[in-house]
């Protein structure tokens, strides 16, 4: 019997359970199983399980290192919580940034789906206000400074989608998985990552009827793998795991990019792109922080960017519209970048330098920004 299954029980002694497998140091600590995971994990998403005890079963299975089985019982516990959204489109990819945001340069990310749904691909964001442990500046931010309606009930994202005149739509946690969301006061408070960060991205919130595709980003090498197999087990048909700038999904505009996919659920492989080989010739890595932004405000807990995210979230808003717009620059280039791998992953040109012309075309066309303003 799981360490949770006995359901005379209660929460907190279940939970306990759990905290003494896996805290007790680095020689005796004990892997849970997928099952003893999710049910865990559902005791602290229907509000049952103590904080304190939250607190330290997700900080120890992060000191222990989760495995790929804690992983999926954590993502798969958060999935019970939320209905899935079937859209009517064949195909959709779900952009799928870090949901703590950025901090050292604007995010264009926000932005890519609009340029994929112009592209004949429908997109999907999803994302919240604000968490740690970046604090950063996300897509919602970005999305709302820039007049979009990032409070969609999960029906109304879905029509957006479905309709070709727009063919993308941001989702907030808040409105797909509120049990998730009602955990960011906790999450700020324990300060460092824990697994919610890791699995947030695969919650998938909206599914195509035929295939849906994941795009998403790393850092730390150890991360493809981890991804793969959880996006797999999520039943994403393709996923693209790029290592960007921050950890998002655009890759940096002047080094090699390192880019791993699998199709059809099949195992993943790995290629490496370069910029250049596509006409990108920036000085910057990432699209550069205004130098006159104001510094962030102090937080009760005194966990903070350097600078004002809201303010970025502005700047970027308005240079993601002026790229859209056709401006010249580091946040056109990477949506042309992003937008070119992922059409080239889903194999709509057979080369990533196709795809890139197609998508400079699609951009000087105006269509994006009629796509995201519609």
């Amino acid at each position: 019997m799981s360490a949770v299954a006995e359901k005379s029980i209660s929460p907190q002694l279940a939970l306990r359970a759990c905290i003494q497998k896996v805290a007790t140091g680095p020689e005796y600590s004990k892997d849970l199983s997928q099952e003893e995971t999710r049910e865990a994990m559902r005791l602290v998403l229907d509000g049952t399980a103590d904080p304190v005890q939250t607190a330290v079963f997700l900080i120890a299975l992060r000191m222990k290192r989760e495995t790929d089985d804690e992983n999926k019982g954590i993502l798969q516990a958060i999935r019970d919580t939320m209905p899935t959204i079937v859209a009517p489109v064949d195909e959709l990819v779900d952009v799928a940034d870090p949901y703590d945001g950025y901090a050292r340069g604007l995010p264009a990310s926000p932005f890519l789906a609009p340029v994929l749904a112009a592209c004949g691909v429908p997109a999907v964001s999803h994302g919240l206000q604000a968490v740690g442990p970046k604090f950063g500046i996300t897509h919602r931010m970005v999305l709302q400074a820039a007049g979009a309606d990032v409070d969609l009930a999960s029906d109304a994202a879905v029509q957006r989608i479905a309709d070709p005149n727009i063919g993308w739509a941001y989702i907030d946690q808040k409105a797909f998985c509120p049990p998730l969301h009602d955990l960011v006061p906790l999450r700020t408070r324990i300060v460092k990552r824990q697994v919610l960060t890791t699995v947030e991205v695969l919650t998938g919130p909206v599914r195509a009827r035929k295939a849906t595709h994941l795009m998403t980003g790393y850092v730390h090498k150890a991360y493809p793998p981890i991804y793969a197999e959880l996006a797999r087990f999520a039943g994403f048909d393709s996923a693209l795991i790029i290592r960007g700038v921050e950890g998002g999904i655009i890759p940096s505009l002047q080094q090699d990019a390192k880019l791993w996919f699998y199709h059809d659920k099949g195992e993943e492989q790995f290629v490496v792109s370069n910029p250049a080989t596509i006409g990108i010739d920036q000085p910057t890595r990432a699209v550069p922080l205004p130098e006159d932004l104001p510094p962030a405000g102090v937080r009760d807990d005194q966990i903070a960017t350097a600078i004002d995210s809201g303010a970025a979230a502005r700047h970027a808003a308005e240079a993601g519209i002026a790229a859209l717009e056709g401006k010249a620059g580091p946040v056109r280039d990477s949506l042309i970048y992003g937008a070119a791998i992922c059409l080239w992953h889903l194999k709509r040109y057979p080369s990533l330098a196709d795809a890139a012309d197609a998508v400079r075309e699609v951009i000087d066309s105006g269509e994006p920004l009629a796509h995201f303003r519609a």
